[in-house]
């Protein structure tokens, strides 16, 4: 049985440290910038949506509101 006395570095074993390309940066600025406008977006359609005529309709026309 024989062993290797050869030392290790911690440097050798860890990855090389890259800064990450702009193209990811991008990508995650893009993500949080749509993020952000679509959750704090203060026009929601949806409460403005009427389902026909309101009770004023109805006082105009004569018509007793149920």
């Amino acid at each position: 049985m024989t062993t290797h006395s050869t030392p290790i570095h911690i440097a050798e074993m860890s990855a090389p440290r890259t800064a990450p390309s702009k193209g990811l940066l991008a990508e995650i600025a893009e993500f949080w910038r749509t993020f952000i406008k679509a959750a704090f977006d203060p026009y929601h359609p949806e409460q403005h949506y009427m389902r026909g005529p309101g009770p004023a309709c109805a006082r105009k026309l004569g018509k007793t509101a149920k």
